[in-house]
């Protein structure tokens, strides 16, 4: 159910609401826009169709949540959700751009990596510390190692970090080095992860499953808000079809689709969505013209020799003209990078 507030609501009011709510058992999501506080009540349709809602001191309307996501969708929050994180913010006009490479190989060649990427324009280093491989026997990252040479890369260039998490055990350690924690398309539907994650305030990147619906996609960003955090970023990064000349099929129609659906804002992943260093800036520029509120892209500075991912990474160079031609298209969009 979702109650819509009057202007001029006090607070004393707001929490009496909440606490009438509360006391029956409902969760209460509250929701501050530049002209209206909404209340999202989430519980049993029964209690709150007894409830006398309507009629509570500062309630201008009281109407039901049809979609299956409640706190995700356009119904709960009319307004395009951003997300801070430090200085930096997803979901507003400038486009944000995360680059670094595929998997952490060492302190020398990260922060390099990281020096590069920043000059060009990004505002965020990526990079996996804990690696999900489809061998056991490849590369799985370093670890703890990793996440403090990304906290280094961070003090030095002033980029804020993105690193993935794979095992509900480790969300300790990971929140202490990520600014934004990355759940990759192989946890998607993981949900004793997603409600883990959920219960930290730490901005949460959802990449969406290999083979995943956008209903599904949806209610697994759903998980996470469940439990309090509401801090939740969708990335596009390619789904599996018959296609098999590039890694995966990206699936641009879904930044539309989910801009329309939610509030939330979403992230393309070119780099894994083709998976061909050749295709990933015209694929990065598209999701920028479609209307994406950043971009995720890998970048190393001998793909050859790269861990891992080092057909899709882009060379610095490479990455920089890519960044100077987005700024066109950004323009054209009304978005800057």
């Amino acid at each position: 159910m979702i109650i819509v507030l009057r202007p001029g609501t006090t607070a004393q009011q707001i929490k009496h609401i909440e606490k009438k709510l509360t006391e029956r058992g409902v969760a209460v999501h509250i929701s501050k826009g530049t002209e209206r506080t909404i209340i999202g009540a989430i519980g049993d349709d029964r209690v709150l169709a007894e409830m006398p809602l309507s009629s509570m001191p500062g309630v201008e309307n009281v109407m039901p949540i049809l979609k299956p996501y409640k706190l995700v969708s356009r119904e709960f929050r009319k307004e395009n959700s951003i997300i801070k994180v430090g200085k930096e913010k997803i979901g507003g006009k400038k486009i944000a751009v995360m680059a670094g490479p595929c998997a952490v190989e060492g302190r020398k060649r990260l922060l390099a990596v990281g020096d590069e990427v920043k000059k060009a324009g990004a505002n965020f280093i990526r990079g996996g510390a804990f690696k999900p491989r489809t061998s056991p026997y490849a590369f799985q990252g370093l670890g703890e190692e990793g996440l403090k040479y990304l906290a280094e890369c961070r003090e030095r260039t002033g980029m804020p970090v993105v690193t993935e998490l794979m095992d509900p055990r480790d969300t300790d350690l990971v929140v202490q080095y990520a600014d934004v924690i990355q759940i990759g398309a192989r946890n998607m539907a993981n949900f004793r992860l997603l409600k883990e994650v959920g219960l930290t305030r730490t901005p949460i990147l959802l990449k969406r499953g290999l083979a995943a619906t956008i209903k599904e996609f949806l209610m697994s960003a759903e998980y996470i808000m469940s439990q309090g955090n509401h801090n939740v970023i969708f990335c596009e990064r390619g789904i599996r079809t018959f296609e098999t000349y590039t890694r995966n099929t990206l699936d641009l129609s879904a930044v539309p689709i989910l801009k329309k659906e939610s509030h939330l804002p979403v992230v393309v992943d070119p780099s894994h969505g083709v998976g061909i260093r050749e295709f990933v800036a015209p694929m990065a520029m598209a999701a920028v013209a479609c209307g994406a509120d950043g971009l995720m892209v890998e970048v190393h500075q001998k793909p050859e020799e790269a861990f891992s991912d080092g057909d899709q990474s882009l060379k610095p160079n490479a990455f920089a003209q890519m960044m100077s031609d987005l700024k066109a298209i950004a323009k054209v969009v009304g978005r800057t990078i």
